[in-house]
Formats: structure tokens, sequence, C-alpha cells
């Protein structure tokens, strides 16, 4: 049970009820699993198409980085915009143009003119937009559920999106492209229409933003929001160990093929193996988080599964056998399922009303931060000190993580 230290620092969860489905989030939680089915059908085409378009290994690796890079530049602005807005307009007006910019690329690609530059121009335009879709989410869930219900309603969102992108969309790809090497990307602009269509026709709305002052600027509300964050001990922490995982989770995630393929000599059924037991793990975390952060407390929760995680990472790099790799990224999801679900709605519970857009972009911009320095620092480590090491380095990366949220319980 949570102790009363937890329920004055606000960590202690009211999640005991789950979200009724009815009310505004069946149809935010279908939106929300539609376009996550749709995007992994696009991310799983992309690269296909990238290498068919250019044996250029930079130019291939510069259109996923394009889908990282807009959060540096623009996530802090996606976020201050959000909070000025209607969420639920904005939504729905992201995914329409999203729409577009999709079927567009759809009838080109069908035409025969996709070129490596369309592909880096769409990928950095999409996840621009992303950054406004996304925040606007954080800021609307709360006015659609009770907040006792806000863990179990983030639970099963995630949840949701991993089926979707992990179990149906990736196995659905090469048929798809049998169809057509446009087909993929039709099909996300569809989605992106039906998500549309299914947040416009939400009843209920966002709180009315209040006035701003007289000279208010969204440079600002973005400082803002980033001292919000800051001088909220419990976010601070855990926005801090965040941002260490994931340059560890990049450091593994970069070089896990290496690892399975190379130093276990699995192949790629081996790889195939662990990113699907990531998968499964993952499924089963969303079942999982609700039950221990109500036994635990949600800073407790994100600390235990830190603590299994290191764990699991420890594993991978010493026991050079698949079956514990396989088993390890079980747990490994599971776990970080765990750490997502009660890592967003802390933020929500946490943050005023009027500031979540902006407290919410301003987390995700310094924990996406760290992720390409992370995938550097994991081919650096498989380089020189073998393929191994970048498990053990993502170890005492969530090690420090965890040091660093021990304060926050004790």
């Amino acid at each position: 049970m949570a102790t009363s230290e937890d329920t004055a620092a606000g960590q202690a969860p009211t999640d005991v009820r789950a979200p009724a489905w009815r009310g505004g989030f069946g149809r935010l939680w279908t939106a929300a699993v539609v376009s996550k089915f749709g995007d992994s059908l696009r991310t799983a085409a992309m690269p296909l198409l990238a290498a068919s378009l250019t044996s250029d290994p930079v130019l291939v690796a510069l259109v996923t980085a394009c889908g990282y890079l807009p959060w540096l530049l623009f996530g802090l602005l996606g976020g201050a915009v959000a909070d000025r807005v209607d969420q639920r307009r904005a939504m729905w007006a992201v995914d329409l143009v999203r729409a577009v910019l999709m079927a567009a690329f759809a009838v080109a690609v069908a035409l025969g003119h996709a070129s490596i530059a369309l592909l880096i121009a769409l990928a950095f335009a999409l996840t621009t937009l992303q950054t406004l879709f996304d925040n606007a989410a954080t800021a609307l869930l709360p006015s659609l559920v009770p907040k006792a219900a806000l863990g179990s309603a983030n639970a099963r969102l995630l949840t949701g999106q991993q089926i979707a992108g992990g179990f149906l969309a990736a196995p659905l790809v090469p048929v798809l492209l049998l169809a057509g090497a446009a087909v993929p990307y039709a099909a996300d602009a569809a989605t992106y229409v039906l998500g549309a269509v299914l947040i416009a026709s939400l009843r209920v709305t966002a709180p009315e933003q209040a006035p701003r002052p007289a000279g208010s600027t969204l440079r600002g509300d973005i400082a803002e929001g980033l001292r919000q964050l800051w001088r909220d001990r419990v976010l601070r922490g855990i926005c801090v160990a965040t941002t260490l995982c994931n340059i560890g989770m990049a450091a593994l995630i970069a070089t896990l093929v290496l690892h399975v393929t190379g130093w276990l000599d699995a192949g790629q059924g081996g790889y195939a193996a662990a990113i699907m037991a990531y998968g499964v793990g993952s499924v089963a975390g969303g079942l999982l988080a609700a039950r221990l952060s109500t036994r635990l407390g949600r800073v407790r929760s994100v600390f235990t599964a830190g603590a299994v995680q290191i764990g699991c990472l420890v594993a991978m790099g010493l026991v050079r056998e698949v079956w514990v790799t396989i088993a390890a990224m079980a747990l490994f999801g599971l776990m970080g399922l765990v750490w997502n679900t009660n890592q967003v709605t802390l933020m929500q519970e946490r943050s005023p009303a009027a500031m979540l857009g902006r407290v919410g972009s301003a987390f995700r911009t310094l924990a996406v931060a760290g992720a390409p320095l992370g995938a550097l620092l994991g081919g650096a480590a498989a380089a020189t000190w073998g393929l191994n090491a970048p498990a053990l380095l993502a170890a005492a990366l969530f090690a420090a993580a965890i040091a660093s949220l021990a304060a926050l319980i004790n």
C-alpha cells in the first residue's frame, strides 16, 4: 500500500476504477489505436522504400532521424500552442492535414515520383504536426475521464497502441506491399481520416482557456512550462530519470540486431523472437500497471520497473544464450509500459490543467533529446568493447536513473 508520504506528495494513485468507454474515452482510444496502426504501417514501409531509392546508408538513416528532429526543434512550441487552443479541434485538424499529406505521398509513390528528398520532407512534416497532436492529446485526456481513472485510461491507451502497432500492423506490411508500393501509405491516410472523424465527434471538450495576460507570448508560455516542470520535485526527478533511460534504451535498440545475430549468433529468427517478446511483455505491462501503482504508488512503481529493467539488461549483456535475451526482453517490455503509464499519469495529475500541454512538451522534448546520443554511444560501445557492451552500458544508465529516483521515495 502507498504510504501517507506518497499521498501527501501526490504519488499515491487513485486509479481504482476503469475508465468508462462512453463519454468520449472510447472514441479517443479508438482514434489513438487506429492512428498508431496507420503510423506503424508507414514506419515499417518507409525504410524499405528508402533502401530501394538509394544505397547511401546516410540518406536512409536521415529519413529516420527526421522522425526525431522536429521534437527537438518544435516540441516546446507544440505544447505552448496546445495550451492556447481547443485541443479537440487541434487534434482533428492535424489529422486531416496528415491525411492530405499521406494521400498525396501515396499518389506520388504510385506514379513513380517518390524520392529520398520527398521522404525526408514527409517524415519531418509529419513529426512536426505530431508535436502538436501528442501534446494536445495528453492535455485533453483528463477532461474525458475522472481523475480516479487516469492511470487505467493511460494503460489502456498504451496497450491498445502496442497491440495495433506491434502485432497487427507490422505483419500486414508485406501483404500490403504485394498489392502495390503505395498501399501502406494510402492505408495510413485513411486511418488519419477516421481518427479525425472520431475526435471531431467527441462530445466532451477541454475546459475553456482562461484569458491570458496582455502581452503574453509563446516564448513566455514555453518558459513558464519549463519552470513549472523544474519546480515540481517529482516531475523533475522522473524527467531526469526518463532522459537517462532513453539514452540507454537507444543504445540498446540501435545495436540489438547485432547483439542477437552477432554476439548470440541467433540469426534473424532470434532477432524477430526478441522483438516479439518485447511486444508481448509490453501488452502484459499494460494489464499490470494499474494494479502495481495501486499497491506501491506511482513513483515507487516507476522505481521498481527501472530496477527490474536493470536486471534484464545485465542478464542480456552477460549471458550468451538467446533464450535469456528473449525472456529478458519480455520482462523489459513489461516494466517499460509500467514506467510509461505511471510517468504520463503523474504528469497529468501534478500539472495545472491550463499548463498540461507545456509541461508535457517540456518533459517529452528533454526525454527525446537523449535518444540520438544514445544511439551513437551504443554504436561506439559495440565497436570498442564488443557487441554485448551496449546492453551493459544501458544497464549503467538505468542504474544512474534509478539512483536519481531514490531521493523521491525515501
